[in-house]
């Protein structure tokens, strides 16, 4: 690795599986930050193909040695094969070194490769990670600071791409705790970043392939807590019933926000209207003040009160963050709005894939819309998950009021589980719940929801980490 620290003029890196949502942010940062930029990924369509089409990233299709002509470093992703991939073992037989994603994500972290000197702050936790970051760097980005960060997802709008090389002291990142390599290196990636302040939202099992319990993974996430510098900082919601057992367990300085008054930093109220959700906040005795987010749901609130929190912690005045906080729109993919279809219901699009996520994303839209249907299109995710989360992904919907399971979207890192199908979830569920089907993929949705033509009284949810967003492509929407 001593080349990083040579001058990165004329250096390349090539990104495998560029399309990740893990990866473009990365090659994003690499192209602003001056070095030649390849990828190569499959033809299918992914979120970010309009992130890396603006930054003028164009990926190869398919994997092959030939992509890897004169590149200086190589970085992969998890899927497509991870360390068995042609290009990476090709890479490796010519001696170019090679990164995963989650290593990338530290070094580009640390600065080395850039010739500066960040300061990290990492969002880690079983959900609201992608929210939390993105919010960070808005009010960071917000207030003149101009971070780099990398975020897990595409388009933001208060952003831009999905990762920025800024000219400030400030690198955000998503800390996730899945495996560096599935098949090689299980070392879950957050242990690559080593920041200065940490944020820990929540731990709740989601990777049940690579943690047997919570108990196990609660442990990683206080390994990683010890990990970050001895100046530095955890931020943490002190809520959550596994972090209260990382608290007492951890002996660095701390922040704990919530609801609860044993936080340091508290939500004492918040209300919503149609369009804004305003919390209020004190500590130690302190009001804060009132803030305002343009996001609904009790979970985007804990999320901007993290935010906050890491923001005071770079110094910056209540006044800014709350004007900064007041411009985050949400990010591609969490509680989007995708427009009116032409039978008259709203259509949104949401990550949703644990069943904690699910339940509290369809109460925020049944407390939001109380004069409309719900219809939740679910795909789930992985056989393991499915498998593991069974019975809690039966008692998820209730705050829908029709549901339609899609079969389930595989990992590529996964071989198909026939002990586990949408076919025995939807059968379980149809004792508890009145009004669920099973489709197949994004072609019977579309047909399903043309087929009964959801009018004006309808609001329609998919939700998943797969694919099933892309049936918007194929809806007749009002105006068109």
């Amino acid at each position: 690795m001593l080349w990083v620290l040579e001058v990165k003029k004329n250096k390349n890196i090539h990104f495998v599986g560029i399309k990740g949502v893990g990866m473009t942010p990365l090659s994003i940062i690499a192209k602003e930050a001056g070095f030649g930029v390849s990828g190569s990924d499959i033809s299918e369509k992914f979120i970010t193909d309009d992130a890396l089409k603006k930054a003028n990233i164009v990926p190869k299709i398919g994997f092959s040695m030939d992509n890897i002509h004169d590149i200086d470093l190589l970085i992969t992703t998890g899927a497509h094969g991870g360390f068995d991939n042609p290009e990476v073992t090709e890479a490796k037989k010519r001696n170019i070194p090679v990164w995963t994603q989650g290593q990338a994500v530290g070094e580009f972290m640390k600065g080395e490769i850039f010739g500066r000197n960040f300061q990290g702050i990492s969002v880690a936790g079983s959900h609201g990670k992608t929210t939390t970051t993105a919010m960070i760097a808005t009010i960071l980005k917000d207030s003149n600071l101009d971070p780099s960060y990398v975020i897990g997802t595409s388009e933001i709008s208060s952003l831009g791409p999905p990762g920025h090389f800024g000219n400030g002291k400030f690198f955000v990142a998503e800390a996730d705790e899945y495996a560096t390599e599935p098949q090689y290196d299980k070392t879950p990636k957050f242990f690559w970043q080593h920041p200065e302040i940490l944020v820990i939202t929540n731990i709740e099992l989601d990777h049940p392939d690579l943690f047997e319990n919570v108990q196990i993974l609660r442990k990683n996430f206080l390994a990683f807590a010890n990990s970050i510098y001895p100046s530095g900082l955890l931020i943490i919601c002190g809520d959550d019933e596994e972090n209260k057992k990382l608290i007492k367990e951890f002996d660095g300085k701390i922040i704990t926000y919530g609801f609860s008054p044993n936080n340091d930093y508290i939500i004492e109220k918040f209300k919503e209207d149609s369009e804004n959700t305003f919390f209020w906040v004190s500590s130690k005795g302190t009001s804060l003040g009132e803030f305002m987010l343009s996001l609904p749901g009790e979970f985007n609130v804990l999320n901007a009160l993290a935010a906050i929190i890491a923001a005071i912690e770079t110094g910056l005045s209540i006044d800014k963050i709350k004007n900064a906080l007041k411009n985050y729109k949400g990010a591609k993919r969490r509680f989007e709005y995708i427009g009116k279809l032409s039978s008259g219901a709203l259509l949104f699009d949401d990550y949703a894939h644990h069943p904690t996520e699910i339940k509290k994303t369809l109460k925020v839209f049944h407390e939001n819309y109380k004069n409309k249907k719900i219809v939740c299109i679910f795909q789930p995710h992985t056989y393991s998950r499915t498998k593991a989360l069974f019975d809690d992904f039966v008692n998820s919907f209730s705050f829908a009021d029709v549901v339609a399971i899609a079969d389930i979207y595989s990992s590529l890192r996964e071989e198909k589980d026939p002990s586990v199908s949408s076919e025995l979830l939807v059968k379980q569920m149809r004792q508890i719940h009145n009004n669920i089907r099973q489709v197949t993929g994004v072609k019977d949705v579309v047909e399903y929801i043309s087929k009964n033509k959801f009018d004006e009284n309808y609001v329609i949810v998919t939700m998943g980490a797969g694919d099933i967003y892309k049936i918007s492509d194929q809806l007749e929407f009002a105006g068109n």
